[in-house]
């Protein structure tokens, strides 16, 4: 709506704000205005055009129209709750086509670990980009739970602070064998 005078986006804004506000949204299946009022907003157009639902609300009496409009704010709090639960259940499902693709990685006590680097990014002036990017080895003390662990050292200081095992993977030590 901006683009052709970008300076009179004042004059544009209230025009947005109604579009946004009457356009269903796919999260919820209903528009903002309904979710807040109970009902659809009656659009200025529909008014000068007397559409069906205008005339439909002229054609009642007062008192009709009244306890009609006292049913759709009672309805409106089970339509709030529908709307929620349709956020909760598509939450869920992007939580679990996210998860699909995310491998746990599960320690247990007295393993060795690599530890990335941290902060990330950071890189050993002395090397520039031939930093490593993994130290260690590290053994896990203790396992917190929800992917978190107390790493010490192998002279055995405890870490102070817990690590996320996502910065973490197995250490498979290298043995060289001489073949005879």
């Amino acid at each position: 709506m901006v683009k052709e005078k970008p300076g009179l986006w004042h004059l544009k804004l209230n025009e947005a704000l109604w579009a946004y506000r009457t356009s269903p949204r796919s999260a919820t299946g209903t528009t903002p205005y309904a979710l807040t009022y109970g009902h659809d907003a009656m659009l200025p157009v529909e008014l000068s055009i007397s559409s069906l639902r205008v005339i439909e609300q002229s054609d009642l009496f007062s008192i009709e129209y009244c306890q009609a409009m006292r049913q759709e704010l009672e309805d409106l709090e089970e339509s709030r709750v529908d709307a929620s639960n349709l956020l909760v259940a598509q939450k869920k499902i992007a939580e679990r086509a996210y998860n699909q693709r995310v491998r746990q990685k599960t320690f247990g006590e007295g393993e060795l670990v690599w530890q990335t680097v941290l902060p990330i990014g950071i890189k050993d002036p002395r090397f520039g980009k031939w930093s490593p990017n993994w130290e260690g080895p590290f053994v896990v003390h203790k396992i917190l739970g929800k992917g978190a662990y107390h790493l010490r050292d192998r002279t055995g200081s405890v870490h102070k602070l817990p690590i996320n095992g996502k910065f973490l993977k197995k250490y498979y030590p290298i043995t060289w064998e001489m073949q005879e």
